[in-house]
């Protein structure tokens, strides 16, 4: 999908960039640019060494994005080094990260290129027990993400001032700063800001039963796990990484529905709060969709109306919510 955010390298500046992270002697054999996803720039390259990689550039600085998006390659770098240092969880290996605007106006690194397809796009291909076989494995790389823990709650590369001291104050925050993006693009939601933020302050209490501040990838969607014979080959973009509750990650969303996801993951999470906490994420994410439209200029119109419609189907659900566990 066309997007605003993304940022066009001419042969030239992809050349100074290859250089510079990998000598003068180094040169680009081909390349092709990933139509994937739908904020950064992406590029696969095959290099003379014999390399194939890949290239992530992020937006400059001057184009509009959502308060979460800023620094959000630099949280995507600090994740992999992290996850792959632990060894616990497949994932690309970085090779280098800029972010000196020395050489381009806007961040990028190169990480390894990946074996494998994405699962969204082979999901449908596979038999019913090839698909349980990925999302029992997936339910256990989740839960080994989760079983980090970090010393503070909130995005994963800000730095614990602007993050919340308790998990309610952060997601408060994070909500709010979402409401205050919409506000500021002129977008239409189904309720005041204020209507929205006085819903989720109901339900501050049951926030605040989550203690610990855990790694959660927060994207995992079929589209960011790879699958090669049958296995899960590599986990990717983890610029959305958090400090936070595991209910925020995308499996656990009313978009998914995996016995075998929660088989793998090994916990059901069922109580009346949990439930409610799950509700709350959803309408984050739902708000997310819908705004980012916006930020980011979309003009696919069956994509807007679905992020309208989820909206105002997530927004109702929402409202619709039980009352807290006593």
């Amino acid at each position: 999908m066309e997007s605003f955010t993304k940022t066009e390298l001419t042969d030239n500046q992809l050349d100074l960039l290859v250089q510079t992270a990998f000598g003068l002697e180094i040169s680009i054999i081909s390349k092709s640019e990933l139509t994937g996803g739908m904020f950064n720039a992406a590029y696969e390259l095959k290099l003379s060494d014999g390399r194939s990689v890949i290239l992530k550039v992020a937006p400059s600085e001057e184009i509009e994005t959502l308060s979460y998006e800023k620094n959000i390659m630099r949280t995507e770098v600090e994740a992999l080094r992290l996850i792959g240092g632990i060894g616990s969880v497949p994932v690309p290996e970085v090779y280098s990260y800029d972010d000196s605007l020395k050489q381009i106006p806007c961040p990028y690194f190169f990480m390894e290129k990946v074996e494998g397809q994405p699962y969204n796009e082979i999901k449908e291909s596979l038999s019913q027990a090839e698909q349980e076989y990925i999302e029992t494995e997936l339910g256990r790389y989740n839960r080994a993400i989760n079983e980090v823990k970090g010393e503070h709650f909130g995005y994963f590369a800000q730095s614990s001032v602007k993050a919340g001291v308790t998990w309610g104050a952060t997601f408060s925050l994070m909500m709010h700063e979402l409401l205050a993006d919409g506000y500021r693009l002129g977008v239409q939601l189904p309720a005041t800001i204020e209507e929205i933020e006085t819903e989720i302050l109901k339900y501050l209490p049951i926030l605040n039963e989550v203690t610990e501040a855990r790694l959660v990838h927060w994207d995992l969607w079929n589209g960011n796990v790879f699958v090669k014979n049958g296995c899960i080959t590599s986990i990717i973009d983890w610029e959305r990484a958090l400090w936070g509750d595991v209910l925020l990650e995308y499996y656990f969303r009313h978009l998914e529905n995996s016995p075998a996801f929660i088989k793998g993951y090994g916990v059901e999470f069922n109580t009346p709060n949990e439930q409610l906490r799950k509700k709350m994420y959803d309408l984050y994410l739902d708000l997310i969709f819908y705004i980012e439209c916006f930020s980011r200029q979309y003009k696919n119109e069956d994509h807007l109306q679905w992020a309208h419609d989820n909206l105002i189907q997530g927004w109702d659900r929402f409202r619709g919510t039980d009352g807290v566990e006593g």
